[in-house]
């Protein structure tokens, strides 16, 4: 089992020296914990997708320190400089053209022209970008299709020795992950659903962005059908749980075995997301019934993960091309 350290001066040294000599290290973000190595290194990236067991046309987010070591890797639009502008740091992930300078591993954008890039708002995380002097590589610290990470032991459970160290920052804040907008082209698209409400990301382009589907291919992380799975199946918009099942409530719901959030409010509900449903995920269920989630700002993201939970499992690997 890997050492987990409390996120400090002394772990963050450490931390950097591993990332520089190619190590794994996961650590935390407001979104989930994140699987980080060096992106410019080949080997790193590709240990990550081993560490994983994820499919190779699958990109990674590549997380910097900030808006000037983004724009050494990729070429910002006016639209690009816009989001960039309002939500960074924080849980949105633009796809930008790819800068031909940015030195890069090609296996970070899974062989596509563009690139996924976040600057992340937690302090822990933008310290360890500045401690590693690299920009990271960094999907969620969890075996590919699986429930996201949000505490350092949830980590240690799916990862163990795949990592060298796992920096404990508490409980992550947002809880679930950052949209990703592709705003490498004259249209945007909103590729994934996450920590910024899709309205707040129109209200600032001034414009409608268009929601891209499965139709598009796996063109970001998070885009395939059957992801964020827990071991038992998920049955969505349920009023109560048939026999054997584990109710996940939210709202006023007298029989849930877990609430996300008892008042209806949806960021606390996407803060306790992944969590219980790692907790629902054990021997005495059957399955895991969850009751309705408005589809409306944050609780757009919330549906999305909770339908790609409830997908068919065993979606074959596309070869990569």
């Amino acid at each position: 089992m890997p050492p987990i350290l409390p996120l400090n001066h002394d772990s963050l040294v450490v931390a950097g020296i591993h990332i520089r000599a190619g190590r794994l290290v996961a650590f935390p973000t407001e979104t989930v914990y994140g699987l980080g190595g060096d992106a410019t290194n080949g080997a790193a990236v590709a240990a990550i997708f081993e560490a994983k067991g994820r499919p190779r046309f699958n990109p990674l987010i590549v997380h910097v320190h900030d808006i000037a070591a983004a724009r050494n890797l990729g070429r910002f639009s006016a639209m690009a400089e816009s989001l960039a502008a309002a939500f960074w740091p924080g849980p949105l992930t633009l796809v930008v053209e790819r800068s031909e300078t940015s030195q890069l591993s090609d296996l970070v954008s899974a062989g596509l022209d563009t690139v996924a890039l976040r600057v992340p708002a937690h302090e822990g995380a933008r310290d360890l970008l500045e401690a590693a002097q690299r920009p990271l590589a960094a999907p969620s610290a969890n075996r590919s299709g699986r429930v996201s990470p949000t505490t350092a032991r949830h980590v240690a459970d799916e990862l163990g020795d795949a990592v060298a160290m796992i920096l404990d920052g508490g409980p992550c804040t947002v809880g679930i992950e950052s949209t990703i907008v592709d705003v490498s082209g004259r249209q945007p698209g909103l590729l994934r659903p996450g920590g910024v409400a899709l309205e707040s990301v129109e209200e600032v382009l001034g414009r409608k962005v268009a929601v891209v589907g499965a139709e598009a291919g796996v063109i970001a992380p998070g885009m395939l059908q059957s992801h964020y799975a827990p071991g038992l199946p998920v049955r969505l918009d349920a009023r109560r749980a048939r026999r054997g099942e584990a109710l996940l409530g939210f709202g006023p719901a007298p029989g849930a075995t877990l609430n996300l959030s008892e008042t209806g409010d949806l960021r606390e509900a996407a803060a306790n997301l992944f969590a219980m449903l790692r907790a629902l995920d054990r021997p005495g269920f059957a399955g895991i019934a969850v009751m309705p989630i408005p589809e409306r700002g944050l609780g757009r993201a919330i549906n999305d993960r909770l339908r790609r939970a409830a997908a068919p499992r065993g979606e074959p690997e596309r070869p990569d091309s």
